[in-house]
C-alpha cells in the first residue's frame, strides 16, 4: 500500500510541477485565443505535460524503484550471492556493450526482477529475494541477461518516448474535442473554460488514455520477446527456457509498483490480452525454442 501512495504522490508532484510551469511561461493562455483554439499553441502546452511528464519520470526512475521497493544496493557484496550477482551483471554488461548498472536486492516473495534508469550507462538492475531462492543460479544469470538486455535495447527510453508523444496526443486530442463539443451544448462559439468543458476533456483523457495505452502495451510485448532473445544470447537459450518454465510454474503475486511492473521479467496480467504487459509465457517459451 505504501508503494502505491508513494507512486501517486510522486506522479501527482511531477503534473503539479509541470502545471506551474505551464502557467509561469504564458503556455495556458497562449494555447487559447478569442475565438477559438490556437492549436500551435496548444500542442506545445501538450507536448510539455505529456513529454514532461514521461521524461521526469524516467529522470526520477531509479530513485523512485528504490525508494518504492526499499531494494538494497550493492556496494560491498556481503556474500557469495551478492558477488556473484555482481560478477554476473558485469559480465553480461562488458558482453553487451554498456556501463556497469548499479546491482540491488528486495525484499519480495514472488521470482522477479527489473532493469530501470535514464541511459544505458546508468541504469539500476534489481532482483528479489524471491527469485534467488526460487531459481538455480543458470536461472538466475538467464533473468539478469534478459534485463540488460533491455537496458541494451534502450527499451526504458523507448518506452518514455512512445508514453510521451503519446500523452501529447491525448491532451491535444481530448482538448480539440473538448471545444467542438462543448460548443456543441452550450451554443457558445469560443467554447471551453466552463466547469462542463473540463469534465468533458477529463472523460475524453480516460477514454483516449486507454487507448493509448493498448499501443504501449503492444509495444511492451514486442520488447519481451526480443529482451528473451538477448537473455538467451547472453547467457544460454536452454537457460533462458528453464528460466521461463520456472516463472510459469511458480507464478505469485506480483508486488512491484505498476510503474515498475511492465519493466518485471514476469509481468502481469491484465482484464484482457490488451492490456497485458508481457506475453503469455508459454508464447515466450514457444518463442525461444522456435529461434534459430
Amino acid at each position: 500500500m505504501l508503494r502505491i501512495v508513494l507512486f501517486v504522490l510522486t506522479n501527482l508532484a511531477v503534473m503539479a510541477l509541470l502545471t506551474i510551469v505551464v502557467k509561469l511561461t504564458g503556455l495556458d493562455v497562449y494555447a487559447y485565443r478569442r475565438g477559438g483554439i490556437n492549436f500551435e499553441g496548444l500542442l506545445i502546452m501538450s507536448a510539455v505535460l505529456g513529454m514532461g511528464g514521461s521524461f521526469i519520470s524516467l529522470a526520477m526512475s531509479k530513485f523512485i524503484a528504490k525508494m518504492t521497493t526499499h531494494a538494497q544496493v550493492i556496494i560491498q557484496p556481503r556474500n557469495a550471492t551478492e558477488q556473484w550477482l555482481l560478477d554476473s551483471v558485469r559480465r553480461h554488461a562488458d558482453k553487451a556493450g554498456i556501463g556497469m548498472p548499479e546491482v540491488a536486492v528486495y525484499d519480495a516473495p514472488e521470482m522477479n526482477a527489473f532493469a530501470t534508469g535514464m541511459t544505458r550507462n546508468s541504469s539500476l538492475v534489481a532482483v528479489s529475494t524471491g527469485l534467488l531462492q526460487g531459481m538455480d543460479r543458470n536461472e538466475v544469470d538467464a533473468v539478469l541477461g534478459h534485463e540488460i538486455s533491455h537496458v541494451a535495447n534502450g527499451d526504458m527510453v523507448t518506452m518514455t518516448l512512445l508514453q510521451g508523444v503519446l500523452n501529447t496526443f491525448v491532451i491535444f486530442l481530448a482538448r480539440v474535442i473538448g471545444t467542438v463539443v462543448d460548443r456543441a451544448i452550450s451554443g457558445n462559439r469560443e467554447g471551453g473554460g466552463g466547469l462542463a468543458y473540463f469534465g468533458i476533456v477529463m472523460v475524453l483523457q480516460l477514454v483516449l488514455g486507454a487507448l493509448a495505452s493498448l499501443i504501449v502495451m503492444a509495444f511492451s510485448r514486442w520488447r519481451e520477446f526480443r529482451a528473451d532473445a538477448g537473455g538467451a544470447n547472453l547467457a544460454g537459450r536452454e537457460a533462458m527456457i528453464a528460466a521461463l518454465q520456472r516463472l510459469a510454474g511458480n507464478r505469485g503475486e506480483n508486488t512491484l509498483p505498476k510503474a515498475l511492473a511492465a519493466f518485471g521479467v514476469s509481468g502481469e496480467g491484465g482484464l484482457s490480452r490488451l492490456f497485458m504487459s508481457h506475453p503469455p509465457l508459454e508464447e515466450r517459451i514457444a518463442a525461444l525454442r522456435a529461434a534459430r
